[in-house]
């Protein structure tokens, strides 16, 4: 699961139903790409929270944000067939677990 570390990664998005939110986000690597999509969950929850000055959150809050949005996806760039391959918002919320999991420990 640890060899898509280094690989440039494409993050697709639609926020909400309407198609017009559809949007992007490219990273090095799967790992800054998870990062992305964290700092976006945690730029909404500053948003939703002004007052707040630490705000602090569970992995289910980080999957409740992933499952609301309209669609989530991730291309990854595979070498050994100089292509993208597609993964979907379960893989994200794995990798997403993993990443916590490893900056926590």
């Amino acid at each position: 699961m640890y060899n898509n570390v280094n690989k440039h990664t494409i993050v697709l998005m639609q926020p909400s139903p309407n198609r017009a939110s559809r949007t992007f986000m490219d990273y090095e690597s799967v790992s800054q790409a998870i990062d992305g999509i964290c700092g976006l969950y945690e730029r909404k929850l500053k948003e939703l929270n002004p007052a707040i000055r630490n705000i602090t959150y569970d992995i289910s809050d980080l999957y409740n944000f992933i499952d609301g949005l309209a669609d989530l996806s991730a291309l990854v760039y595979s070498p050994s067939v100089q292509a993208y391959l597609p993964y979907d918002r379960e893989w994200i919320k794995g990798r997403t677990y993993q990443h916590l999991k490893k900056m926590a420990g």
